[in-house]
């Protein structure tokens, strides 16, 4: 594709002196080793802002156990769910279902607090819920956008570059689910194309379809050919965003995808799909009412099917232009809601999901990094479990960006640090510094600086600090001109994660079938 091209700024690049070149040489061959050494998730050591009181829960845990009581929540051609909350002891009329929160308090005692997310590598299996964060890349865009081709529909050759930027990325730890919209495949074949590029270009985890319970099937049975039945049936291994369709309505597309995960014993992630002010009420007290009564109808759900299945609490709640009637990203309101959703999480004891980098900017700008920024800073604070949308998201969602992908990959780098402990021993407390120093010294050339410096700070690739006069004759690049050039030495340089042969072959028949067993609808 041309997005591996050279083009003029990375012609450019080349220009640079000998100094430049070697530091950027030491940098990459720094970020192999730490892709090498990455941990498979992060062990947050921060502690969990609450920003309400606990009162203040209270009343809102309240209004939801109203909205629950009182008003309901409607499940749309769906029978046999409506059956097994009537079973349950819920109020059923028609298609409105209401609950007593006593009863689904009870129900969700079965949901495990913590557990194991299985790659199909070992090694990059991560942890859900308690202190563990896990960051996945941005899902679901129709369009993708680079520096060289501008914006246009995504195919699936983005999809699979991608999934190896995820791969090469050390600070995204599980792959995702759509990492762009593949529109050049059929509707109802390309989440087999999809999850086919998961696990040949990347050995990390991966999120299974939801667009149709068949689509969920075959994800299901995917894993199972490369996991083995036994294995999937008592482990978790692959998981499913589940959107409620705000507000109080679960459709029929996503309770069937999510009958298909949580009969598997496969974690779904439930989700409030909340815009204030179209999709919930303006005010944040009232967009939480909705997220916990949503949050915890789905919660309840995912046990009536299989009783004991993981489950993660999903969110996604922004506010409203109310002038244009956009989704707004980076805002105060935003942040709040997002902080009483991780608080519910905690009290529930629900795993917490939430969204990453967000913004509305058309283009890599400083509207898409204050808001992304503002809106991961949000995530690590609350200590969220895992935090969707990390790399990539532009325009509201509807974009994949490429430079946009590997600044905020690296931006992860960096949230992991923050949320990481500080070694507080004798190499950190520098007693030796101080020593050889001295009153009115200097640190650059001491023996404790020459011993710590290469792994002293995060040393982003992207950022210049060198002077005006050395940046204009090297070319006068910015950060997405620098980060062009990185996304094309990342592509040429990937190679494929070892995949045993036999399960391959295996899983490429069992596409091939399924693809054969229908015609391509385009719709």
């Amino acid at each position: 594709m041309s997005i591996t091209e050279s083009t003029e700024t990375e012609i450019r690049g080349t220009r640079r002196g000998g100094g430049r070149d070697a530091r950027r040489a030491m940098r990459a061959q720094a970020a192999v080793d730490s892709r090498k050494q990455s941990p498979a998730f992060i062990k947050s050591t921060l502690p969990k802002y609450n920003f309400f009181p606990e009162e203040q829960l209270d009343k809102i845990c309240a209004n939801g156990a109203r909205i629950l009581k009182e008003i309901g929540l409607e499940f749309h051609e769906d029978e046999e769910s409506i059956a097994l909350w009537k079973k349950a002891g819920a109020a059923v009329d028609g298609q409105r279902v209401r609950f007593d929160e006593s009863m689904l308090l009870d129900i969700v005692k079965t949901v495990p607090r913590e557990f194991t997310l299985h790659a199909r590598n070992p090694k990059r299996s991560v942890t859900i819920g308690g202190d563990a964060i896990v960051f996945l890349p941005t899902y679901g865009p129709p369009f993708v956008r680079s520096l060289a081709e501008g914006r246009r529909y995504a195919t699936i050759e983005d999809f699979k570059n991608f999934s190896k930027l995820t791969y090469l990325s050390p600070a995204l730890h599980h792959n995702g689910g759509t990492l762009c919209e593949p529109t050049d495949l059929p509707v109802n074949k390309r989440h087999l194309d999809m999850l086919y590029s998961h696990v040949r270009y990347s050995d990390k985890g991966f999120l299974g379809s939801v667009t149709a319970p068949e689509r969920a099937q075959d994800s299901v049975d995917l894993v199972r050919i490369l996991f083995g039945e036994k294995f999937v049936d008592e482990n978790a291994v692959i998981s499913a965003i589940i959107n409620v369709n705000s507000p109080l309505v679960f459709d029929a597309t996503m309770t069937g995808a999510l009958k298909v995960y949580a009969r598997a014993n496969q974690p779904c992630i439930v989700s409030p799909f909340v815009l204030s002010g179209a999709m919930g009420p303006v005010t944040v007290a009232g967009t939480l009412s909705q997220i916990y009564a949503e949050s915890l109808v789905g919660a309840a759900l995912v046990q009536l099917y299989r009783k004991g299945a993981p489950h993660i609490m999903g969110t996604f709640a922004t506010s409203l232009s109310m002038q244009s009637g956009a989704p707004c990203f980076g805002t105060a309101e935003s942040s709040m809601v997002q902080f009483g959703c991780s608080q519910l999480a905690r009290r529930l004891g629900f795993p917490i999901r939430s969204s990453g980098a967000l913004c509305g900017s058309k283009i890599t700008d400083a509207q898409a990094a204050y808001e992304s920024a503002i809106s991961m800073q949000t995530n690590i604070i609350a200590g969220n479990n895992v935090i969707m949308h990390t790399a990539g998201w532009l325009e509201g969602g509807l974009v994949m960006d490429y430079e946009k992908f590997v600044l905020d990959a690296d931006q992860a780098v960096a949230f992991a640090r923050l949320a990481s402990s500080v070694a507080v021993d004798e190499n950190q407390l520098a007693c030796s510094a101080f020593s050889e120093v001295g009153p009115g010294g200097h640190f650059l050339g001491c023996a404790h600086t020459q011993a710590n410096f290469e792994t002293a700070f995060h040393n982003s690739p992207f950022v210049d600090n060198e002077s005006f006069e050395r940046w204009k004759a090297e070319g006068e690049l910015d950060m997405v001109a620098r980060a062009a050039g990185k996304v094309k030495r990342m592509l040429e340089e990937y190679e494929e994660p070892s995949f045993d042969e036999g399960k391959h072959e295996e899983i490429k028949e069992f596409i091939a079938k399924r693809k054969s067993s229908m015609p391509d609808s385009w719709i």
